[in-house]
């Protein structure tokens, strides 16, 4: 099998499209890149499908190294037969891989291993050939020597050997692979020595629990493993022993002869026990923690989407807030840009209680600098801040929005923050952060950590390396789906650009410094390092507004302008004037510049781009308030119907930040009447919604929300 039929196998898509892929991957082409401007090469697969065919490569390659590997070991321990390699070479399966492996693999000194030293070995042989043993025991005594000087010591080295054997046995191990795959159960206990402690609380649920390892969803899988990793809980995969230790009697016992069946069944017995069980109930836990791995990373990643791509205000002057209480409200007024302009402390709340000065101030800085918008961030004191926002009549009507502070901390205290604002400390970063993210919450989250962003669940005890890779996978795809201002991009931004990277987004930032506002496309060319390659790659995602070039600022590759000249050209017009006139567009006849290279589907991407060039994808930003009757907890009362706004999205429902302290939680049967398989299809992560309140408990701090009227 090759790496073409490999994927096909696991993805179905056509031999072309795959070769042609791994074709554009293998030359350095990115997956942005690929999947919009070389379109007709891969037979129109879309970013997704691009990126499952780059991980299916991955593995393909994964599998070749270590059967290279495993070749080379046996072949230099000269056991490699020509029908073990065959087995080898085609196989495509890691935990096959590893069971023809297992014999060859070098171990520390087992107990097998030390029965072959006293000479055990044939005896083994014997007993497992299942002839006609007359005399068992006189058998034994002609193996008997300085370290094994009984018949008893003799038949358990004899066993070792056989229960070795049979756990190196590729039938069984398979057999009893499927048998742990359909019917394992993991089960979980308090450990008692914890159970006073308030800590382990949080774990009740699973003090005595037991499921079908099979049917465990992912959020149960990984609250065990957190219990077990913080010492309240012990976790374990059982199955039925006497059903295991039948499947391999299945597959070894033929004998009816009592004393040779009394051994081998010993030896099934310990070899499952001690050798197979331990190996294979880890097989299948850490397949099944992979699994609920990549499910809690897909929540993460499709909550990290929307969270990325949520509604910009877009270029507006934003006086924003870090609202506190003994530390005071730290506001600060930013320009259209999102530079700093003013930095200023108030304290309008408990226990200065300042609340008439600050209400000037504010008045004052609106009119100062010309504030179109303000932005509040949503932590400690936010309800507060924003009512007395509210009851301020200014001169003219400002937005205001309470926006998300997840991460803004970690962005303060980083080195960017400190790049950017060398003279100020963490709390005029953060306010700083709170206002660019309404602005464009995409251009100021791409600073963070998505780790720190706070969107996902258990993202800490999940595979750390598939996490960043997906996640570092949902930020290149948004940024470039969006597209980036060349000349207002900052370093962290331009770096998830297809094709660049950090440090040539340092180059163009430094370039950009020293000559000023680029004013074509073209121009990027003499950006130190930046070569044919880069340029291909990342200049269609680059936007230029108000270049001399009006293409410069869309979705049209450079590669081509010269079909859109063409088109103009066929109508007597300039490019310019074809770009935004639909009725002009609406007559091209896009078949006409078919060319064994540029297909309808590029054509078709080329056409619906000059109707609305540049066009951002993401949503105009709407203005919410919450309910401001609503203070604490104990202001919420079964039957109300209360605004929200999701702020957290998991397999078993989403959160609502209804503007108290505690979130509420709508599980995913209470989302709509139909079954819901994909939460992601019906809610999404910063969507408004009324919900009604079903259930309060105060004490444990949770209340229930329903969307289902």
């Amino acid at each position: 099998m090759n790496i073409i039929s490999f994927i096909q196998k696991e993805t179905g898509f056509p031999e072309r499209g795959i070769e042609n892929t791994l074709k554009l991957l293998n030359e350095g082409g990115t997956i942005p890149f690929i999947s919009r401007y070389r379109k007709e090469m891969t037979q129109n697969r879309d970013e997704v499908q691009i990126l499952q065919i780059s991980r299916l490569k991955a593995d393909f390659e994964e599998i070749q190294k270590r059967k290279e590997f495993i070749l080379k070991s046996i072949e230099e321990q000269e056991a490699l037969s020509p029908e073990l390699r065959k087995k080898i070479e085609s196989c495509y399966e890691l935990s096959s891989l590893e069971d023809y492996y297992l014999p060859y693999k070098k171990k520390r000194k087992t107990r097998a291993a030390v029965a072959k030293e006293n000479g055990l070995e044939p005896l083994a042989k014997i007993i497992m050939k299942q002839d006609v043993v007359h005399d068992l025991e006189s058998l034994a005594l002609k193996y008997l020597s300085d370290k094994a000087d009984t018949v008893k010591d003799v038949l358990q080295g004899a066993r070792d050997i056989i229960a070795e054997w049979l756990n190196e046995n590729e039938t069984i191990r398979v057999r009893l692979r499927n048998f742990f795959r359909r019917t394992a159960y993991i089960e979980s206990q308090l450990i008692k020595s914890k159970k006073e402690e308030s800590e382990a609380q949080k774990f009740s649920n699973y003090f005595d629990f037991s499921e079908n390892l099979k049917h465990s969803p992912s959020h149960r899988i990984l609250a065990m493993i957190r219990g077990e990793k913080e010492g309240f809980l012990k976790v374990k995969i059982t199955v039925n022993t006497e059903e295991a230790l039948d499947i391999i009697k299945a597959c070894v016992l033929r004998t009816a002869q009592k004393e040779l069946k009394e051994q081998i069944s010993l030896a099934v017995k310990d070899s499952f026990s001690r050798l197979l069980e331990p190996s294979l109930s880890n097989e299948v836990f850490q397949e099944a923690k992979l699994k609920a791995d990549k499910t809690a990373i897909q929540v993460f990643s499709s909550n990290l989407k929307q969270l990325l791509l949520q509604s910009p205000l877009g270029e507006k002057r934003i006086l924003a807030i870090d609202p506190g209480y003994k530390s005071g409200c730290k506001i600060v007024c930013l320009n259209e840009q999102g530079d700093l302009l003013h930095n200023d402390t108030l304290y309008p709340h408990a226990p200065q209680r300042e609340t008439k000065e600050a209400v000037k101030k504010i008045k004052s800085l609106i009119n100062a600098y010309k504030i179109e918008a303000i932005s509040i961030g949503n932590g400690t004191a936010s309800r507060e801040t924003e009512r007395l926002i509210q009851t301020i009549a200014f001169d003219r009507p400002i937005k205001v929005f309470v926006v998300s502070e997840a991460g803004a901390s970690v962005y303060s205290a980083s080195k960017i923050a400190r790049e950017e604002f060398p003279s100020y400390d963490v709390t005029v970063r953060g306010a700083v952060s709170i206002g660019r993210r309404l602005a464009d919450p995409l251009a100021e989250l791409v600073k963070i950590d998505p780790k720190s962003i706070g969107v996902g669940q258990y993202q800490h005890d999940v595979d750390q390396g598939l996490l960043k890779n997906e996640l570092d996978a949902v930020v290149i795809s948004c940024v470039n789906s969006v597209g980036v201002n060349l000349n207002t991009a900052g370093r962290s931004l331009l770096s998830y650009v297809s094709g660049i990277g950090e440090k040539m987004a340092e180059n163009i930032v430094a370039y950009r410094s020293e000559n000023g506002a680029f004013t074509s496309r073209e121009e990027l060319k003499k950006v130190p390092r930046l070569g044919e390659k880069v340029f291909q790659q990342a200049s269609a995602f680059l936007r230029i507004p108000n270049a001399e070039n009006p293409l410069d600022n869309s979705a049209v590759h450079p590669e081509s302008y010269s079909i859109v000249a063409e088109m103009a050209k066929d109508m007597g017009i300039k490019p310019e004037e074809l770009i935004g006139n639909k009725e002009k567009i609406q007559k091209i006849n896009i078949r006409q510049y078919l060319t064994p290279e540029v297909g309808i589907p590029t054509l078709e991407d080329i056409v619906k781009e000059l109707e609305k060039p540049g066009l951002d994808p993401r949503k105009t930003v709407k203005v919410f308030s919450f309910d401001p009757s609503l203070k604490s907890i104990e202001d919420i009362k079964t039957g109300m119907k209360i605004p929200g706004i999701i702020n957290n999205i998991t397999n078993f429902g989403c959160f609502v930040d209804i503007g108290i302290k505690e979130s509420g939680l709508i599980h995913v049967s209470k989302i709509c009447k139909e079954f819901v398989s994909d939460i992601n299809s019906v809610v999404h992560l910063h969507q408004q919604v009324e919900a009604t309140v079903i259930g309060v408990d105060p004490e444990r701090k949770r209340i229930q929300l329903s969307l289902i009227d």
